[in-house]
């Protein structure tokens, strides 16, 4: 299944986040689950503010998991988390 992790961070927390994203990285590096998509929310002037992620999982545990051991969460940076099952219906990323 197909799902949407959108994280937003607490408010004024890019210092924070800057910090410990080499961390995050290194973290998603080893693919600790299954993404099809993701990279950071920004601002209108490009500051991160949060994280997307599209993933495949056999249950929202599994999402809960992945979410407890990133360096991100560990850190306590995102304020609001939203995990939602998606149903694709358009890609046009994968069209070339």
């Amino acid at each position: 299944m197909i799902w949407v992790i959108l994280c937003k961070d607490k408010p004024n927390s890019l210092n924070e986040r800057i910090k410990i994203i080499n961390e995050h990285r290194a973290y998603l590096s080893t693919n600790p689950i299954k993404t099809l998509i993701s990279g950071p929310l920004t601002d209108k002037e490009g500051n991160m503010n949060g994280s997307f992620f599209m993933v495949e999982a056999n249950s929202e545990e599994e999402i809960s998991v992945f979410q407890r051991n990133d360096p991100i969460f560990k850190a306590n940076i995102w304020d609001e988390i939203i995990i939602s099952p998606f149903n694709k219906r358009v890609d046009n990323l994968s069209k070339n």
